[in-house]
């Protein structure tokens, strides 16, 4: 993964995570306030977005 590049030799970081998240976690309430969730179309029980109000 650390060298792949795409048909116009355009590099991509990779990066791995080798811990596992905590299920279950809460998010902050002020971070509720401040932040937007986007959902994404595809798959969007695991891709999403916080994007600033």
């Amino acid at each position: 993964m650390a060298k792949t590049q795409t048909s116009t030799r355009l590099k991509v970081p990779v990066n791995i995570l080798d811990q596992v998240d905590a299920v279950g976690q809460k998010v902050a309430q002020v971070f509720k306030k401040i932040m937007r969730i986007r959902f994404d179309d595809f798959l969007p029980k695991w891709n999403y977005r916080a994007l600033p109000s």
